[in-house]
């Protein structure tokens, strides 16, 4: 069996959807994602010959596909996904790349790595427990991250004789827990489809056992998805990574993480407000007259200005908040807790400066994977986009200062006036 990406015309256009997988341990969501895998035929002929090989070693009768997700050989000897795990496939419609995500509590921080760059998430529910504690916290973490697009992929259908009132009944309770979470789960709401990841219904192929069930089957749904907008298309925003001096020249080199740049183009160069005019522009060392996200490019400004590694670049009326007061929802990454007067640095974009902490939500302490919301203090004024706007220039991370352990997740939530500075 060849890999169906193989087969595919390159000649053709097709757009790639970014998807994160998310359930509860024994949702069987190795199972299910071996088998949109499988049926979809983007498994290699050796792949598929080590899960049966391995299968019957077991005594089974079938191929476990859970094996052709579970990779690592700690995971396959206990059974469970203890790490997110990058898939790519595709098919003659789109192709695809998928954050497989651990389901256990303990690897909460492990779904924020996977879900954050994410067009679409799946969370898995058993049919035969419904909706759980760790449901619940995977729709949050799918929420604090603006996820735009969410599945709810109700499995083991077969296990519960296909009901249908089942079905709904973990819809509706599905339901009323987005409805807790304020309306930020997903673009319009979740998508709902009812699964058999062992038997193969409504995943790559529609069901014969539930007429009941009117909509796409799983692979259909992500064929079809929107993807996120074009980050073109966004305001600029061009953080500066490397000043390289050339010929008594200055250029100004990095990544445009959103929006495009023009030669022409009027620029302010945050915090210090300064203005100046782009003169130049190079991408991959060639003259350019546009650039546009995600490139990495290199700039020269008409003017002299002291501009250095951390600052950002913006052009047009849009400009990011300027402030040192930054409130914003987080996941705490490491099993070092985080406590109200922690001194901390905060890695915004390429930007470093020196924090602390002033509030945690009311809690008095954050320990490894937990969520919750925190109010800093910085040394020195970011240009901050809120999250929900942008995920480029609406996240950070805090940073032990004492020895550069990442501690903390942070998505901002910008509540001072666009390009106004906070109070200080």
């Amino acid at each position: 069996m060849s890999s169906t990406i193989d087969t595919i015309d390159t000649a053709v256009t097709i757009d790639t959807l970014r998807f994160a997988t998310a359930g509860s341990v024994d949702d069987g969501k190795s199972t299910l994602v071996g088998r949109l895998l499988h049926d979809s035929k983007s498994v290699l002929a050796d792949q598929l010959e080590a899960v049966e090989r391995v299968s019957a070693s077991r005594g089974q009768e079938a191929p476990d596909l859970a094996l052709l997700t579970d990779g690592l050989r700690a995971e396959r000897e206990q059974g469970i996904t203890i790490d997110v795990a990058y898939r790519y496939f595709a098919t003659p419609k789109r192709r695809f790349i998928l954050a497989d995500t651990p389901g256990h509590v303990q690897y909460t921080r492990n779904m924020v790595t996977g879900a954050s760059t994410a067009d679409l998430a799946i969370i898995l529910v058993d049919a035969r427990n419904g909706v759980v504690e760790q449901t619940r916290r995977h729709a949050a973490v799918a929420a604090l991250l603006r996820v735009p697009h969410i599945v709810l992929a109700v499995n083991k259908m077969d296990l519960v004789g296909y009901e249908e009132e089942r079905f709904d009944r973990i819809v509706t309770e599905f339901a009323a827990y987005a409805d807790e979470l304020g309306g930020e789960l997903g673009v319009g709401g979740f998508t709902p489809i009812p699964v058999s990841a062992l038997a193969g219904d409504n995943v790559v192929d529609p069901s014969t056992h539930m007429d009941w069930y009117g909509g796409p089957a799983l692979l259909d749904h992500l064929e079809n998805a929107p993807v996120g907008g074009d980050p073109a298309d966004a305001p600029a925003r061009f953080p500066v990574q490397y000043v390289i001096r050339h010929d008594e020249v200055r250029h100004y080199a990095g990544q445009l993480v959103s929006g495009s740049l023009r030669v022409g183009d009027r620029v302010t160069v945050h915090p210090s407000g300064e203005t100046s005019e782009i003169t130049g522009i190079n991408v991959l060392g060639t003259a350019a007259p546009t650039a546009h996200a995600p490139q990495s490019i290199s700039i020269r400004l008409a003017d002299q200005r002291d501009v250095s590694r951390g600052d950002m670049l913006t052009a047009g009326a849009d400009a990011p908040a300027l402030t040192q007061d930054v409130r914003a929802s987080v996941c705490h990454l490491t099993d070092r807790r985080l406590r109200v007067g922690d001194r901390v640095l905060l890695k915004h974009t390429t930007r470093t400066v020196k924090a602390v902490v002033k509030d945690l939500g009311g809690a008095t302490e954050l320990a490894a994977n937990d969520l919750g919301r925190i109010t800093l203090r910085t040394a020195e004024p970011l240009a901050l986009d809120d999250y929900a706007v942008s995920r480029h220039t609406g996240a950070f991370l805090l940073v032990d200062p004492a020895d550069g352990t990442t501690l903390t997740a942070g998505m901002a939530e910008v509540t001072v006036g666009v390009g106004q500075r906070s109070t200080p």
